[in-house]
């Protein structure tokens, strides 16, 4: 158990990480303070992603056919999967570090499966003990395929998926109409999880962020951490609130002194490891939503309720409650850029309107998000070089699926001893 003189620990970010982690180290009793530069909790890629809680999306990229479709769709814009070509010291680094993990796709498909799958009950306490309402709908995720080939290779995920203790069964075309009506298109088969679901990642966020704040947990928003230094007695962080008064000079720098200090700052994570003299070779890989409004009730009648996933476009859905609809999908390779690009929306209001023709999408509100994703996407859950620090960073495109159950792990590792 951590020492009582010693009992206070900052987390850096309010994200989805960031907010279990505060909240399993309240529940243990810990002193914790949060820091993020937002005024609320969940305003960078915990906003608008696709929402989806989904072991069935567990296998990691880490394959020569990934490689191999980088390099044919880099010249288009509107592409999937996009890199800019443009060369930077860290995109090739995070690259050769990506093509060195593809021998561990199957033992790391298998890792990540199983810790979705542990996810999902920590999840649902959480939601369960603290009454927040996240519009989550536990109605499966279904994905679906065009040709036998991409079917045939569905498949061979689904036999990795079941070594980690996933249930996922194909479905026929008739199955998947049945499944899901409102979906339009031609279908050779599909896998359905019934025991994936979805929910509004945001809302979650922002009650249990409520919730660690009922805990005694110290919410610091709207201010920035400049710096963290650690050393054999605790951690060090150079704050300074990003809020003042028109025509007011900037605040002055605080520096607050922790315990412990828990690293949860998404694609700003590296830069923190950095100044705590460790390596997290977190890169920022950009997804794109849309959250279409369904206005009336033909838009609602014409919209899914089953979450869905394509994965030949690399598009997920999710329905958020009797009036809006999450599209999402594509990932971007072009550093910290958080521009919302118009031929990168397109092909999903595109996507949407093919599916389901029947959705006026008029009122489509486009996001941008920045995955921290590690080379081998796997979530960073450790310490660092300094026993005082800990990491529960680089969850990639899984940081909805995983991090309530990341968020147990480090907060159990936070109170072991250093060489636990």
């Amino acid at each position: 158990m951590p020492d009582p003189q010693n009992d206070s620990i900052a987390v850096i970010g309010a994200g989805i990480t960031g907010i279990t982690t505060a909240y399993n180290l309240a529940r243990r009793g810990r002193s914790v303070t949060v820091f993020d530069r937002h005024p609320y909790a969940a305003m960078e890629t915990s906003f608008a992603n696709g929402g989806q809680l989904s072991a069935s999306n567990a296998e990691v990229w880490n394959s020569w056919s990934t490689v191999l479709k980088g390099l044919k769709w880099m010249m288009s814009p509107g592409a999937p999967l996009l890199v800019n070509p443009r060369p930077s010291w860290h995109k090739l680094s995070w690259m050769a570090e990506f093509v060195a993990a593809i021998p561990r796709h199957e033992e790391n498909t298998i890792t990540t499966a199983r810790l979705a799958i542990e996810a999902r009950q920590h999840l649902r306490r959480m939601a369960e003990e603290e009454g927040i309402d996240f519009d989550a709908e536990h109605r499966g995720i279904l994905h679906f395929y065009e040709s036998r080939k991409d079917f045939e290779a569905a498949a061979r995920v689904t036999a990795l998926l079941a070594k980690g203790g996933l249930e996922r069964r194909a479905v026929t075309p008739a199955e998947i109409r049945s499944i899901e009506p409102a979906l339009h298109g031609t279908f050779h088969g599909g896998f359905y999880t019934p025991s994936d679901f979805t929910g509004d990642i945001h809302k979650f966020t922002f009650g249990l962020a409520r919730a660690c704040e009922r805990r005694g947990v110290a919410l610091r928003f709207a201010t920035e951490v400049l710096g963290a230094e650690a050393d054999q007695a605790g951690v060090t962080l150079r704050v300074r609130p990003v809020e003042t008064a028109p025509g007011d000079a900037p605040a002055a720098e605080e520096r607050l002194r922790f315990g412990q200090v828990v690293v949860c700052g998404g694609v700003m994570s590296r830069r923190f490891a950095r100044g705590l003299g460790d390596r997290v070779n977190v890169y920022p890989v950009k997804g794109y939503s849309i959250t279409v409004q369904l206005d009336d009730a033909a838009d609602q009648a014409a919209a899914p309720w089953v979450s869905l996933l394509d994965d030949k476009a690399k598009i997920v859905t999710s329905r958020l409650g009797a009036t809006r609809f999450r599209v999402a999908g594509t990932a971007e390779f072009n550093g910290t850029n958080r521009d919302i690009r118009a031929e990168r929306i397109a092909p999903l209001v595109a996507w949407c309107r093919a599916r389901f023709p029947g959705i006026n999408t008029r009122h489509a509100v486009p996001w941008a998000g920045l995955r921290p994703m590690m080379p081998d996407m796997m979530p960073r859950v450790a310490r660092g070089r300094n026993p005082r620090v800990l990491y529960n960073t680089g969850h990639g495109h899984l940081g909805w699926t995983l991090s309530a159950a990341t968020a147990d792990a480090v907060a159990a590792l936070a109170d072991a001893r250093p060489n636990a």
